[in-house]
């Protein structure tokens, strides 16, 4: 029986995407985002509470939500396919990063989208200088990650990984390339060797072609 990925087009289940086909696992996706009101999102709610994307149903009907949890677990469950680094160093690089990301980097995403659910302020310019702040943060926090850790990305250009599919998804979000473009480029410049690898390419392309 295969698996069951509730996701849309450009969010953050492409991470796990890339992952169930590194470990060459049978899924059907189910398009459900509450910015989709014609997409699953209500059958969604049944097995999420909060909606959010991307939510894992397993064949025994276990559900598993967090983008960087899903990841980890599928890592875990299926060892032999690259998708955390078999080193114990490496994996628990891997793991630290993979849950940076999700506590740093995704709320601050959030809020930027959605400014208005994090102030009471009602008038559009307060709301904006929430987003505009939680932007600030975010690549603040990206600055910090990629001097945390490059260097796990760059060793896992040949088979990248977790970290690399979570990092190349959620970079693409609320200004961060440009943010990085104008801070250099280093970590552009590795991002955009990740991105060329099959295993990346192809769920972006596909993601990118709607």
């Amino acid at each position: 029986m295969s698996l069951t990925l509730f996701g849309s087009q450009g969010s953050g289940s492409a991470a796990v995407e890339m992952a169930l086909r590194a470990a060459e696992l049978d899924y059907q996706v189910v398009r459900a985002s509450e910015w989709e009101p014609d997409s699953a999102v209500a059958k969604l709610r049944k097995i999420n509470p909060l909606g959010q994307i991307p939510t894992l149903v397993l064949a025994d009907k276990s559900v598993l939500t967090e983008s960087a949890a899903i990841l980890i677990y599928l890592g875990l469950e299926h060892p032999d396919h690259g998708i955390l680094p078999e080193a114990n160093d490496r994996r628990a690089s891997a793991i630290r990063g993979l849950v940076f990301i999700a506590a740093n980097c995704y709320p601050a995403v959030s809020i930027s989208d959605y400014p208005e659910r994090w102030t009471t302020a009602k008038t559009k310019s307060a709301q904006e200088r929430v987003r505009a702040a939680a932007r600030a943060q975010l690549h603040r926090n990206w600055d910090i990650f990629f001097g945390e850790f490059t260097a796990e990305l760059e060793r896992s250009q040949s088979n990248p990984g977790a970290l690399a599919f979570l990092t190349v998804v959620v970079s693409r979000w609320s200004g961060t390339r440009q943010h990085l473009s104008a801070n250099g480029g280093k970590a552009l410049k590795l991002l955009a060797i990740l991105e060329e690898h099959p295993k990346i390419a192809r769920v972006l392309s596909e993601h990118d072609a709607a």
